[in-house]
């Protein structure tokens, strides 16, 4: 997949460069004496470096294996089939529906759950599963949305002291 590769790495790249220039106009609070490691731009700058770095690394990479060969369509390549559309479609719904439709209307750490348990739900669940491993998938996803709700308003409060939703 060299040409999927390639595209990818140019995304993130491209990610990674707009979200490092942005981080970089975030205030720095000087005037308040802040210290420099607590600016808010800096995580976010940290990301962006790191995913500027990563999607050139991919790109060099998918051009060592060819994806700038005459002949390779990206289209065959992905194998985007009805299923595959399909997920994509639902990964892509589910999250701006975290996004627009539950952040900022429910307590961060509530909206956070939802969206990992349907995600992890939706996409583990099979449809001619037997009750008792549905019940074991549902169980596990519960209780990854709650461990990850917790861990990531956790991180963001106490570690990045940024106020959530």
């Amino acid at each position: 997949m060299p040409r999927a590769d390639l595209w990818a790495g140019t995304g993130f790249l491209a990610l990674g460069a707009a979200t490092a220039a942005e981080s970089w106009r975030m205030p720095r609070f000087a005037q308040l004496e802040v210290n420099p490691w607590s600016v808010p731009g800096l995580v976010p700058g940290l990301i962006g470096v790191v995913l500027l770095l990563l999607g050139a690394v991919l790109m060099l990479r998918a051009v060592r294996e060819g994806a700038l060969r005459p002949g390779a369509g990206l289209a065959g390549e992905l194998g985007f089939d009805a299923e595959r559309r399909r997920r994509t479609l639902l990964a892509l719904l589910l999250t701006l529906g975290y996004a627009v439709g539950l952040v900022g209307r429910l307590p961060f750490r509530t909206a956070t759950f939802l969206f990992v348990f349907a995600f992890v739900a939706l996409f583990r669940i099979e449809r001619d599963m037997a009750r008792g491993l549905l019940l074991r998938e549902l169980a596990f996803a519960a209780l990854e949305a709650l461990l990850v709700a917790l861990a990531v308003g956790f991180v963001f409060e106490r570690l990045f002291y940024v106020r959530l939703p």
